[in-house]
């Protein structure tokens, strides 16, 4: 028997250009959301993840800004793809708990080492279990 805040978790998550997709084991497609963040441009905070910032797209005020933090299936936006991960894990795994869960995220084939450590340091600080896995697609 699991506890809400004491869950071994295993997710897949498919960092798509367009779509994020998140597989839990035993749940399947748990998410199935926009690319996309809404974040203040003063202070960098993320306002909004996925279909709800998609839905801000094009009504934003000045201070907002819309961003689609994936190029060509590799990280353009360290930093936003990597609360918007944080944001998809915690929608996975509740709010609180205490093991981290056991990620596996898809990368292109064709990738550099270096695009593939940036996806690896970014689901590990989004708070996926180290090492985070990388299945190329």
């Amino acid at each position: 028997m699991a506890f809400g805040f004491i869950s071994n978790t295993r997710a897949g998550i498919d960092l798509g250009t367009a779509n994020i997709l998140v597989f839990v084991q035993g749940q399947g497609i748990v998410v199935n959301e926009p690319s996309v963040v809404a974040r203040h441009n003063r202070d960098d905070a993320i306002v909004a993840v996925g279909a709800e910032a998609r839905m801000m797209q094009g009504r934003t005020p000045g201070a907002l800004s819309i961003i689609r933090p994936m190029r060509q299936g590799v990280i353009a936006d360290y930093l936003t793809t990597e609360a918007m991960m944080r944001y998809f894990i915690g929608v996975v795994t509740g709010r609180f708990n205490l093991i981290r869960p056991e990620i596996m995220v898809t990368v292109p084939a064709g990738v550099t080492s270096v695009e593939q450590r940036a996806v690896r340091d970014a689901a590990e600080q989004a708070g996926a279990r180290r090492p985070a896995h990388l299945v190329p697609e």
